[in-house]
C-alpha cells in the first residue's frame, strides 16, 4: 500500500506525524536560538578580554592594531571565518556599549511566548533632540542580561546607536515585535525613536525606553514625517496623488511597516455617498490595537483649510455609516508634501484628537534635515503647551 492510500485510510496517523514534525521543528528552532544566545554571551566576553588587554598594555594605537591582528590570525587558523580584525573590533564595541550588563540571557515573560513560538566601527549618531533627556543611566540599569530573541547581528547593529535611551527603545521594540536586522536598521536610519518624541515629555520618553511603543491614544499612531523612500518615486511637484496611491498599493507591506503597529489594509478609493454626492477616500486602514479605522488623504501640495475640512467631513460620514459595536472613533490623517503650521494651528487640527496632518518625504532625509525637522516640530509643541498653561 502506498503512503498516499495509507494516509487516506489512517488520517489519525497523519495527524500524529504532523504533531511530531511540529515538536521536532520547534526543538531545532530552540537549538538554533540557544546557540545564537550563547554566541552573544561569548562575543561580549571576548570584547571584555580585548578591552582589558588594551587597558593593561601599551596605550598607543599601533599596539592595539597589532594585538587585534595577531589575535585574529590565531583565531582564524583555529576556528575559521568569523574572527576578522573588523569582527574583533565589533566585539570590543559590543562590550563597551553594554559593559554594565551581566553576561547572561534573561528570562522571557509569558506574554512574549508568542515570539518564541514563531508566530509572530561607525556609530549611529544621536539626534540633538535627545541631548536634554538625562535618563540614560537610570533606565539602562533596569535591563539585565541579553534577550533570547535577538541575535548577535541585532546587538552588533544596536551597538552603533550612541544615545542609551534610543538604543534601549530599539532593543525593546526589536524584541517585542520580532524585527529582522534589516527592519531594525531601517527604523534606526529613519530615526523612528526621534519621530515618536515630538509630543512626549520626559515621562513619555521614560515609557518609550522602558516599555517600547504602546498604542493608547490616536496620537500614538502618528509619525511626522513619514518616510516613503521605498516607493521609488521622485520628490517632485509634478507627481500626482494617484501615482503615490498606486505606488503605496504596490508596496503595501512596506507602507504598513512605516504606518506602525496594528494596522491592516481595508481598501482604497473608498466611496462615501452624501445625498446625491459621492466622495472617495484615498486609503482606509484598521488598527487592531486601538480598534479604530484610519482614513488617509494624500496631498501633493501644501496643507489647506479645505483639506482639513474635507477630512473632517470624511471622518464624520465614515463614523456614521461604517462603525460597528466595539469600534472606536475613526482617525483622519492628511499626508501632505508641505504642512503649513499656521493653518494647522488655527484650525480644528489644533484641538481635535482624531484629526492629524503629517508631512511625507519621498527620500531618506539626511540626519541634519531630520533632526532640524523634529527640533522645529517639538519647539512648536512645547510653545503651544506653554501657552495653554499660562
Amino acid at each position: 500500500m502506498n503512503s498516499k492510500k495509507h494516509d487516506m485510510i489512517n488520517p489519525e496517523g497523519n495527524a500524529l506525524f504532523e504533531r511530531v514534525v511540529s515538536i521536532l521543528d520547534q526543538a531545532r528552532s530552540n537549538v538554533v536560538r540557544t546557540v545564537n544566545s550563547q554566541m552573544v554571551i561569548a562575543y561580549w566576553l571576548i570584547g571584555r578580554e580585548i578591552v582589558q588587554e588594551f587597558q593593561c598594555g601599551d596605550e598607543r594605537a599601533e599596539y592595539g592594531k597589532k594585538v587585534l591582528r595577531e589575535l585574529s590570525a590565531k583565531l582564524l587558523q583555529r576556528y575559521g571565518k568569523g574572527f576578522s580584525v573588523t569582527n574583533l573590533r565589533y566585539f570590543r564595541l559590543f562590550y563597551q556599549t553594554y559593559s554594565e550588563r551581566s553576561p547572561e540571557i534573561r528570562y522571557m515573560a509569558c506574554d512574549k511566548s508568542n515570539i518564541l513560538d514563531g508566530n509572530r566601527e561607525k556609530h549611529h549618531k544621536a539626534c540633538d533632540v535627545l541631548d536634554d533627556l538625562s535618563l540614560a543611566n537610570e533606565k539602562n540599569k533596569q535591563i539585565q542580561g541579553f534577550s533570547p530573541i535577538l541575535s548577535w547581528s541585532h546587538y552588533r547593529t544596536l551597538s552603533k546607536v550612541e544615545n542609551i535611551n534610543e538604543r534601549l527603545f530599539y532593543e525593546i521594540e526589536a524584541e517585542k515585535e520580532g524585527w529582522s536586522v534589516p527592519h531594525l536598521e531601517r527604523q534606526m536610519h529613519t530615526f523612528l525613536f526621534a519621530r515618536l518624541l515630538k509630543s512626549r515629555d520626559k515621562a513619555g520618553v521614560m515609557e518609550l525606553t522602558s516599555e517600547g511603543h504602546h498604542l493608547k491614544t490616536p496620537i500614538d499612531t502618528i509619525k511626522d514625517p513619514y518616510i516613503l523612500d521605498f516607493l521609488g518615486l521622485p520628490d517632485s511637484d509634478l507627481l500626482r496623488e494617484s501615482e503615490i496611491e498606486k505606488a503605496i498599493i504596490k508596496n503595501l507591506q512596506s507602507f504598513l511597516l512605516e504606518l506602525g503597529k496594528g494596522f491592516a489594509f481595508v481598501g482604497h478609493q473608498k466611496r462615501l455617498q452624501f445625498g446625491d454626492d459621492f466622495f472617495y477616500i484615498d486609503l482606509v486602514f484598521y488598527n487592531c490595537i486601538l480598534k479604530c479605522y484610519l482614513l488617509i488623504d494624500l496631498k501633493i501640495g501644501e496643507l489647506t483649510h479645505q483639506d482639513i475640512g474635507q477630512m473632517d467631513g470624511y471622518v464624520r460620514m465614515f463614523d456614521d455609516k461604517y462603525l460597528t459595536e466595539g469600534d472606536n472613533p475613526t482617525i483622519g490623517l492628511i499626508l501632505c508634501a508641505k504642512k503649513n503650521e499656521t493653518i494647522a494651528k488655527y484650525s480644528i487640527l489644533n484641538n481635535n484628537k482624531q484629526l492629524f496632518a503629517s508631512k511625507y518625504k519621498m527620500y531618506l532625509p539626511t540626519e541634519e534635515e531630520l533632526v532640524a525637522e523634529i527640533e522645529r516640530e517639538r519647539h512648536i509643541v512645547k510653545k503651544e503647551k506653554g501657552m495653554g498653561n499660562s
